[in-house]
């Protein structure tokens, strides 16, 4: 790869990094070089779940699991419920089963009963937890969360989002590792040789191997214990016994709607091995750049599928002045970015210079086929004052696919899916042509809806007070991100109203007639390899998505994610059959998702949500991210 001006600062890195002073702080306790682990050094905690973040992280589910990963395998007998605890509040103990896994370092802390509602929790480590060494960590870790309102259950089950190679995919290379993203957090616990199978269908035989799975980037990687057999068809499977933190079962590609059963798909291996060399082809913010905002990540964009597993704050490292800065590095399988999103939730310190390698060799970032960098790569920013457009806080909305205001959610046809939960503060007998894994809401032979989570609404049955206090919670907090929405400060209009046929980069963009379209073209909004990208839409009045039978798209490119992106509309918003939107879509009036009789599928990666009217939607397909 052709890296222009990189060399000498690789070269600088690595004298940053192999400073013995500041070993720890730019390599974690690893010769960035080398690769080789010290000698003698202590475990550390080096993810947490929920993360570890300041300002604490907020409105986590009353049915948690509290999980760990450290950087170095432990012993499993010392890490018990005496040694990883949990208190709700602070000096409140919590019962609870404590398991290590260790093919991934994780340990898993399971509660007895639900955490107590709206209470901040505090999770620890103690310093008597042990290495195979015999080494205990230095000092105890401990992070807090504070727990959101009493919930009935996290119904939602666990999807794949991506899976490499992909199903179809043919000259596989005989060292690949297959790997799979799921679209939520998953209990480590849970993902084993046990639930995931790869078999070669011409021997008929099971493949050896072993289950690795990163929290960060919600990544499960399969490692054979040998080289694939040339020219074979082979078949992976996930099972139903792969859970998400709150134990639900995944819900797989096999079955009718709503998903259920295994996740199964094939590929086909070619002759030879991969044995080419991972490459970073982009990165962000640009080398020497000055003046970044607080909140930017720091981001690369490689050539080829790499293994989520490989990347942490060892291996993808950013130091200020040879001081690593707190963090986490998230692993995008869909763009090939990765990312280092600083801990502190303000981001960066301001006015500062930052160096960001990703290291090579055995320790360092590699392929699905286990190839590293040929060398380190480094490239350093700078940090001005004012802080990034950052994500909005849904609250309790954001586990909503669909909510339908005071007044229902409808579905037409037979295959809408809603990923995620649907809710109003309407009576049940509002949701119509629906049903969840427990109920079903006057469907008919025309109108059929599968739900993947729950269905929130207010009695009658099966409506309850406490779905109507979960439904009432997700509105006022749904209510609360428009107002938050509408105030930022307006933004330019690019098109006069018309966005279609428009790249956008991030920021905020205000219609100034009043309303939005997206009719004449697509529109590709383009992150610049920043994943931390967010994109806002205000419009006084109304949002329109594609015409009847002229369908258009909402486009994300370069590492941009449809959680990242927000419509908030002054009256009603409408998707037209066919077409294919991505963000959270909040308006008073309603959203209209295809009209009655259409048969092509509607798709939106995001949420509808109307404050006071419904949702209304035809053969749709809905994907809370």
């Amino acid at each position: 790869m052709n890296r222009p001006s990189l060399r000498p600062r690789t070269l600088r890195a690595a004298a940053c990094l192999s400073l013995m002073g500041l070993l720890a702080a730019c390599g974690g306790g690893r010769d960035p070089i080398l690769g080789t682990p010290d000698v003698g050094a202590r475990p550390a905690v080096t993810a947490t779940s929920p993360a570890t973040a300041t300002p604490l992280v907020t409105g986590v589910d009353t049915r948690t699991r509290v999980e760990a990963t450290f950087s170095k395998p432990m012993q499993a007998a010392s890490i018990t419920d005496t040694t990883f605890t949990l208190a709700c509040p602070a000096g409140t103990a919590i019962a609870a089963a404590v398991r290590y896994d260790v093919p991934t370092r994780v340990a898993t802390l399971t509660p007895a009963q639900p955490l107590p509602p709206s209470t901040t929790c505090v999770a620890t480590v103690a310093a008597a937890v042990q290495d195979t060494t015999g080494l205990n960590m230095a000092a105890p870790y401990s992070w807090s969360f504070t727990t959101g309102i009493a919930l009935v259950a996290d119904t939602t089950r666990p999807t794949v989002l991506v899976t490499t190679p992909a199903g179809g995919d043919i000259d596989v290379a005989l060292n690949a590792r297959p790997s799979v993203v799921f679209s939520e957090p998953m209990a480590a616990a849970t993902l084993t040789t046990s639930s995931f199978t790869l078999r070669d269908t011409v021997a008929n035989t099971a493949v050896a191997g072993a289950v690795s799975y990163s929290i960060e980037s919600r990544a499960l990687v399969f490692t054979p214990t040998a080289a694939l057999t040339a020219a074979r068809n082979y078949t992976a499977t996930l099972t139903t016994a792969a859970t998400d933190l709150a134990g639900n079962a995944l819900a797989g590609n096999t079955a009718v709607v709503p998903n259920s059963g295994n996740h199964v798909w094939a590929f086909t291996t070619g002759a030879a091995p991969d044995a080419t060399p991972p490459t970073v082809i982009a990165f962000t913010p640009a080398d020497g750049s000055t003046g970044q905002c607080l909140g930017r990540s720091a981001s690369a964009t490689f050539s080829e599928a790499m293994d989520a597993t490989s990347f942490d704050t060892t291996s993808f490292a950013v130091t200020d002045n040879g001081v690593a800065v707190p963090g986490s590095v998230t692993y995008d399988a869909g763009t090939r970015v990765a990312s280092f999103l600083p801990d502190n939730a303000t981001g960066l310190a301001a006015n500062r210079t930052f160096l960001v390698t990703l290291i090579a060799g055995a320790t360092g970032v590699q392929d699905l086929a286990g190839n590293a960098l040929a060398a380190n790569v480094s490239w350093s920013f700078g940090t001005g004052t004012q802080a990034c457009l950052g994500p909005v806080n849904l609250g309790a909305a954001a586990s909503f696919g669909a909510f339908g205001g005071a007044a229902g959610v409808t579905n037409q046809g037979i295959n809408t899916v809603i990923g995620g939960d649907v809710g109003t503060t309407a009576a049940c007998t509002l949701i119509t042509g629906l049903h969840d894994a427990g109920n079903v809401y006057t469907e008919t032979p025309l109108n059929i809806g599968g739900v993947n989570g729950s269905i929130n609404c207010a009695p009658p049955a099966p409506g309850t007070a406490a779905t109507l206090a979960i439904a009432t919670q997700a509105l006022a907090d749904a209510q609360t991100a428009y107002n938050t929405l509408a105030a930022l400060p307006a933004g330019s209009d690019p098109g006069a109203g018309q966005l279609g046929g428009r790249t956008l980069s991030s920021g905020v963009y205000t219609a100034a007639g009043g309303t939005f379209a997206v009719t004449t073209g697509d529109l590709v909004l383009d992150a610049q390899g920043d994943p931390g990208a967010v994109w806002v839409f205000q419009s006084a009045s109304t949002l329109t998505v594609g015409l009847p039978a002229l369908p258009r798209r909402v486009l994300l490119i370069n590492g941009a994610r449809a959680r990242n992106v927000y419509w908030q509309v002054g009256s009603a918003a409408r998707i037209e059959d066919g077409s294919v939107m991505v963000g959270t879509v909040i308006a008073p009036a309603g959203v209209t998702l295809s009209t009655a009789g259409q048969t092509a599928q509607t798709v939106l990666t995001g949420r509808a949500i109307g404050l006071t009217a419904s949702v209304t939607m035809v053969n749709t397909t809905i994907v809370a991210p």
